[in-house]
């Protein structure tokens, strides 16, 4: 587990101070203004409140609260880059995200909610409706179990062979990157440091930085 996803369990679960909670929603406020602070505060209620339920009703809550609270923008409309991989709290504070940021929050939403991370991946996959690549978040309940698919897409939880319109490309968590080689088949590959976004990322969110959209009000 990453040096971020240990910090991340102590700052928003049920052993945060309500000091850190104070000192970190002031820099959201001056960055992100009093919705964007209002979302962050809904999300900590979330966590503090649902960390003792089963992983299923934390899968669904999580996927609601997301799909509900954050509203679609592109990398470039909202950053003015083609590539920008949100950081949760950049992500709600905004209140806008792409197929990639979606995911993101999901992730460490549920990680702060107790779920293993070995349980949950993040999967580049390509969207057949609208032929485009596309990022989910795929929960197993078991390692050998068909997984989950938490999607802004299709924002029903599914398992993914009830997802045909789903083409797998490679999934990655924390420890590691599988590359799918046949259906119903992924493959664990050694070296996955050509992640750069995914460690472009952890090393913003240990750093606490909170960057401000180009656009904030698309």
């Amino acid at each position: 587990m990453t040096r971020f996803l240990i910090l991340i369990c102590l700052l928003f679960t049920q052993k945060i101070q309500s000091s850190n909670l104070i000192f970190f929603l002031n820099k959201i406020a001056p960055t992100y203004g009093t919705q964007g602070e209002n979302r962050t505060k809904q999300w900590y209620k979330l966590i503090k409140e649902q960390n003792s339920e089963s992983d299923w009703k934390k899968l669904h809550i999580t996927n609601s609260f997301i799909n509900k609270n954050i509203t679609y923008a592109s990398d470039l409309a909202l950053w003015g880059k083609n590539d920008y991989w949100s950081t949760t709290i950049e992500t709600l504070g905004s209140g806008f995200g792409d197929c990639e940021d979606f995911a993101i929050a999901k992730f460490f939403s549920l990680i702060a909610l107790g779920i293993p991370e070995d349980k949950l991946r993040l999967m580049y996959v390509r969207q057949l409706t609208i032929n485009t690549p596309h990022m989910v978040l795929i929960y197993f309940e078991h390692p050998t179990s068909i997984p989950l698919i938490l999607d802004n897409y299709n924002q029903k939880i599914k398992p993914a062979n009830s997802r045909p319109d789903l083409r797998p490309i490679y999934s990655f968590n924390g420890s590691g990157l599988w590359m799918n080689k046949t259906k119903g088949k992924d493959i664990k590959v050694n070296n996955s440091r050509g992640i750069s976004a995914w460690s472009n990322l952890i090393l913003r969110m240990e750093r606490g930085e909170l960057k401000k959209p180009k656009n904030l009000s698309l």
